[in-house]
């Protein structure tokens, strides 16, 4: 597998520091709010490499933080009158909400920062003994002069980057481009005890601390968005190389933007999207969709009507999947015929082909594009006369390829409310009496349930409105 990797700006082989196992660390949300669409993308992006890095063998370690000690998490503890804990606490579960819609699996661990303080204050106090921190009356800065490499992952120098940056005319830095660590504790925040005095921890220095801890020193893969390469990863990379001496991560994957309407998506101008709020109109498994037909280092346009094409296009996946379901159930013949296995074993060129996509640099597009080649072949082969084998075989690829995307996972709603069955009992009888008003009249009633029937060959079927 090749991974583009923003450290060499090229696309590499991958190979993890240990045969068979990858370390991969992913950055996760502020839990002041609820995600927005620019978040889920790195959420979906990196939950489908870690899928794909299972199906293919290995064993994935993969942490995802919450960020729940924070300027906006304060803010807006005193917006809604509750304790910075409870904020986070409520969007962490509003989190897990969101992200199930949108078939994220659970991480390996989610780290939250106020439960790794001690962790955090060692590796300050590492940097402070090296020369790359110092304190001032209580806030401890990270010295950026003093790490040489400073600048190497989003390839800017130390001058270009000073030159460009704000100079605060009271600021007590040392420079301008020093970060902080360690922040003196303010009225009305949450702080803990520490060598310098009641603080609390800078942003950058969280993911180093909890990275290293449930990780160690060096990782495989770690990932973000790609507004994160600077200045978090940067500094992130000083922080844990300069107080270990060793590698911070071998693989460095970003994600890119996320446009809406064409535009830059932006509060001041009305087009920021959370997810919450598309999901009022539309299932989050078509945004996953949606993000998934473009390659993840691509920028994204999104609007209403490309999404509407991206539930169009799950919409055929299911069809195909509730079909198979269906032709299934009739089937009576359990020997494949001689031709049948011919096309069995020509399924496999589907599988390689995607396998052959997703190796090159995670490139879902192309992976998508196999499924539906796959797909047209399954609608063209399979129908009420094709073997339990064969239906079995179109099933298994079918199913085996999407679930490496997180697409086309929900199973068909088989228990139908008694009544509703009854209704379509009902209007089966109908049809056989030429009772046709009576059988448009209860079509009619289960469309306003939300069911939609079918008439077909094989029988009616059903689905969801």
């Amino acid at each position: 597998m090749k991974l583009y990797n923003t450290l060499t700006q090229k696309k590499e082989t991958f190979i993890p520091i240990e045969a068979g196992k990858v370390r991969m660390y992913a950055c996760g949300p502020t839990v002041y709010n609820y995600f927005h669409i620019g978040n889920a993308r790195p959420f979906i992006v990196f939950d489908v490499l870690r899928r794909f890095l299972e199906y293919t063998g290995y064993e994935v370690t993969f942490i995802q933080n919450f960020t729940d000690v924070d300027d906006k998490i304060i803010n807006r503890s005193h917006e809604e009158g509750i304790t910075p804990k409870e904020v986070s606490e409520k969007y962490i579960h509003e989190y897990f909400v969101d992200a199930d819609a949108l078939g994220i699996h659970r991480a390996s661990a989610h780290p939250k920062v106020s439960e790794h303080i001690p962790e955090i204050i060692d590796m300050i106090k590492t940097l402070e003994e090296k020369g790359l921190a110092y304190n001032i009356d209580g806030n401890v800065y990270y010295h950026v002069d003093q790490f040489k490499e400073y600048g190497k992952l989003s390839k800017q120098s130390i001058d270009d980057l000073k030159s460009g940056a704000r100079i605060d005319i009271n600021d007590e830095k040392k420079s301008p481009l020093d970060f902080a660590l360690w922040k003196k504790k303010k009225t009305g925040e949450p702080y803990w005890e520490s060598p310098w005095g009641q603080g609390r921890p800078g942003w950058h220095i969280e993911c180093s601390a909890m990275s290293k801890k449930l990780l160690g020193e060096t990782i495989d893969i770690h990932g973000g968005g790609q507004d994160l390469i600077f200045p978090h990863h940067e500094n992130e990379i000083a922080q844990s190389e300069g107080s270990c001496g060793k590698p911070f991560a071998n693989y460095w994957v970003h994600n890119g933007y996320i446009n809406i309407d064409n535009e830059k998506m932006s509060k001041s101008k009305g087009n920021f999207f959370t997810v919450r709020d598309i999901a009022k109109t539309f299932d989050l498994e078509a945004v996953r969709m949606f993000l998934l037909m473009a390659h993840y280092r691509s920028p994204v346009n999104f609007s209403e009507p490309l999404l509407q094409q991206a539930a169009t296009a799950l919409e055929r996946l299911y069809t195909a999947k509730y079909q198979m379901v269906f032709l299934l159930e009739k089937a009576a013949n359990d020997t494949a015929s001689e031709n049948e296995k011919v096309w069995i074993a020509a399924l496999d060129q589907y599988k390689k082909a995607f396998i052959q996509a997703m190796e090159d640099d995670i490139n879902t597009a192309d992976a998508i594009s196999v499924i539906f080649e796959l797909v047209r072949d399954l609608n063209s082969s399979l129908d009420e006369h094709s073997s339990k084998p064969a239906l079995l075989a179109g099933k298994t690829i079918f199913r085996e390829l999407t679930d490496v995307l997180g697409l086309a996972v929900k199973d068909k709603e088989t228990n139908l409310d008694t009544e509703v069955a009854a209704l379509i009992k009902q209007r089966q009888t109908a049809r056989k009496a030429k009772d046709f008003k009576r059988s448009d009249e209860i079509r009619d009633e289960l469309l306003a349930r939300g069911i939609v029937l079918e008439d077909t060959r094989e029988g009616v079927k059903w689905k969801k409105a």
